[in-house]
């Protein structure tokens, strides 16, 4: 195929898990996981696939289903935050260490439940916790579960991948969620999944034997007895364990890719781009809806612009990722009802830079990193994160900028409500030519009055 970059069009083939390969480091980032956790756990579960002697359509539909195994993960964060008052990602990255053991439970329950709050407000968390955990939990797992098989969906996976998705978190001996799920009527995906992400959390933390003591210690609650009979089969080979540790893991897992069913042409791409882009917004209710309306605000300034449809469908999708960073964000930043302290902003401003190196790592996606790199920065210097000055920020990057600080500013934000039209114009006309664009925001006004003339004539 033919695909359009920054550049114009290259010829490019493009294989699905070279694509999402390189995505799953954005789930690893909302799930608090170290870079990586999605591919090493597909290096797992593809393994014991073959140990079981699948055939190659079902190692493709099990090998798509770890890889995108946490594709629901950023729909709970906010909830999290909220309910146990702590940040996401430290909250998501420690309770997959977390057995069914009640003394493991609780110590849980304290140690990461209002650590920052006052005393008062401590005390009401955990006592919510305490009372209501089956319900909350049910509900938190409920609605990742629920929103993982959606998008998986959406990327037009088997409908034995979705479900597989959806019980990821069901336990053999029927005390999971979010089905209550037994035995054999878990989908045999997502029993091999459960396995693979448990052994590559306690692999990361403690090598091989910690992983060995874990699977063990959960086979017949947990685990099916027979998939932890297969990975020890596996586990074996001392060649295994030294590519799950190198850093070559990643390619090792590209390499094992099965053929795919699934065509990826310009459709396709357009689709992943929607799709992640739901993910990045379903982090905070805050920002539900963003990068698809900064993708309609800036493909309606390209238009306006004279942008040819090819460069328009090239830039639609780098607007709809320029924010797939903030699901290394914390909930506790994004959501917050005040002023960010200096670590916090910190934080906040580092999404740019993840952004980047997200869609680097993406061969099909490359050419638009700059975009998600480069929609903070700023003509007189003082954006972030390069600190860039005038010609070195490219006119595309200019394009999402006016696009993504007009949809911030009349939407609703934790700290204020969404500002009228006027004033949110206002507010940018006075930064012409320091933050913004004055040919780009000048199209926006014009496309915004077109609108304005039209849904009046209709009227």
């Amino acid at each position: 195929m033919r695909v359009v970059s920054g550049g114009g069009e290259q010829p490019m083939t493009v294989q699905l898990a070279d694509v999402l390969g390189a995505l799953s480091q954005a789930l690893d980032l909302t799930e608090g996981q170290p870079v990586g956790h999605c591919v090493r756990a597909t290096w797992i579960g593809f393994h014991i696939g073959k140990k079981m002697r699948l055939p190659d359509l079902q190692l493709w539909e099990l090998y798509h289903t770890v890889m995108l195994k946490d594709l629901g993960c950023s729909s709970n964060a906010a909830r999290i935050c909220e309910l146990y008052l702590s940040d996401d990602l430290s909250f998501k990255r420690d309770f997959k260490t977390v057995s069914d053991s009640l003394p493991k439970v609780l110590g849980f329950v304290f140690s990461h439940t209002g650590l920052k709050a006052g005393l008062a407000e401590r005390f009401r968390a955990v006592l919510n916790i305490l009372q209501n955990g089956g319900a909350i939990v049910d509900d938190l797992i409920q609605t990742r579960c629920q929103r993982g098989a959606q998008i998986a969906r959406q990327l037009r996976f088997p409908a034995s991948v979705c479900e597989a998705i959806h019980a990821l978190d069901e336990h053999w001996n029927g005390t999971g969620r979010p089905d209550r799920l037994a035995g054999p009527a878990i989908p045999l995906y997502a029993r091999i999944a459960l396995l693979a992400q448990v052994v590559d959390v306690f692999h990361t933390a403690a090598g091989p034997a910690a992983a060995m003591a874990e699977v063990r210690a959960r086979s017949g609650t947990w685990f099916d007895p027979q998939v932890v009979a297969c990975f020890e089969g596996v586990a074996t080979d001392p060649s295994f364990w030294q590519t799950l540790a190198s850093e070559g893991v990643e390619a090792a897992v590209l390499a094992l890719a099965p053929v795919s069913p699934i065509i990826v042409d310009e459709e396709y791409l357009d689709d992943i781009a929607r799709a992640f882009a739901q993910i990045i917004d379903a982090k905070s209710p805050f920002t539900s809806g963003h990068s698809e309306r900064v993708a309609v605000y800036a493909d309606m300034i390209a238009a306006e612009l004279g942008y040819t449809s090819e460069r328009r469908r090239w830039l639609k999708r780098a607007a709809l990722l320029h924010d797939v960073g903030k699901l290394g964000v914390s909930n506790a930043i994004l959501d917050k009802n005040g002023k960010l302290d200096e670590a916090e902003w910190q934080d906040m401003r580092n999404h740019a830079a993840l952004s980047e190196t997200i869609l680097t790592r993406v061969p099909v996606f490359q050419e638009m990193a700059y975009i998600g790199g480069g929609h903070h920065e700023r003509l007189d210097g003082k954006g972030y994160p390069r600190g860039l000055m005038g010609d070195e920020i490219a006119p595309e990057t200019r394009i999402v900028s006016v696009a993504d600080v007009f949809d911030a500013l009349t939407a609703n934000r934790p700290y204020r409500a969404a500002m009228p039209l006027e004033k949110a114009l206002g507010i940018m006309r006075a930064d012409l030519g320091a933050a913004f664009d004055p040919t780009c925001f000048a199209a926006l006004e014009r496309v915004l009055a077109a609108i304005e003339g039209d849904l009046a004539r209709a009227a």
